[in-house]
């Protein structure tokens, strides 16, 4: 499996991140079509892993330090046609925040009765089921 699409843009990975009953998601500056909301996410690098982008990448954005648990999927996006990698991380060090002013300008803990709220057309389905596993049904 490649980390390339058709169009030779890199790969994107995102680190889905829990702390206390909630899952952390970003909002970008510039939307990717519909996508405002979404989960700590960037290219992948050469040389480089989906899980280790996910890491780096969260770091960059949110100045949080984390270390990849396990890879969860991948797939094409379905709103952005980029090949997407979704890695569940556990927090090492930090506090959420918003670290890269130039592509973020908010960052949430979110529960999981709200999550329809910030992604109202849904999750990919391994994300949701791990989600469903690790977050209480109500908070």
């Amino acid at each position: 499996m490649t980390d390339q699409t058709s169009d030779d843009k890199p790969g994107i990975s995102a680190a889905i991140i829990t702390q206390e009953g909630r899952v952390l998601m970003v909002r970008r500056r510039i939307g990717e079509g519909e996508l405002l909301w979404q989960f700590p996410a960037g290219g992948i690098e050469a040389g480089e892993s989906p899980q280790e982008a996910a890491a780096r990448e969260t770091e960059e954005e949110t100045g949080l330090q984390v270390e990849p648990l396990k890879l969860l999927g991948e797939r094409v996006h379905p709103k952005t046609g980029r090949r997407m990698s979704y890695t569940a991380c556990a927090i090492v060090s930090g506090e959420a925040h918003v670290a890269d002013g130039d592509e973020l300008d908010a960052v949430a803990w979110v529960s999981r009765t709200e999550i329809p709220d910030y992604v109202p057309y849904g999750l990919f389905e391994p994300v949701q089921q791990y989600l469903d596993e690790v977050l209480p049904a109500s908070a």
